[in-house]
């Protein structure tokens, strides 16, 4: 006998999961969200704060966390610090 599909998590994808989740998919889903979802602005007020996107190479996102682990910082906030400085 060959063996059930696996979710995208390993879950065994068995008949009854697969009823489960048809009959879940019919009674419908809450598509909006009921309580707003996510980080808190960085700017202290409602709204969303602008995402900011670069790659690195690998030594200097090493570089990068080990100075974030030895300051109990992110990567994220020694980053926005270091652009702070240099766009001053």
């Amino acid at each position: 006998m060959s063996q059930p599909p696996r979710s995208k998590s390993g879950v065994p994808i068995t008949d009854e999961l697969a009823e489960q989740l048809a009959d879940e998919a019919q009674a419908g889903y809450q598509l909006t969200p009921t309580k707003r979802v996510g980080r808190t602005s960085l700017g202290g007020t409602a709204g969303t704060s602008p995402r900011v996107n670069f790659r690195v190479t690998g030594a200097l996102q090493a570089r990068a966390q080990a100075r974030a682990d030895r300051e109990g910082k992110t990567v994220s906030e020694i980053a926005r610090e270091a652009l702070e400085e240099y766009v001053k």
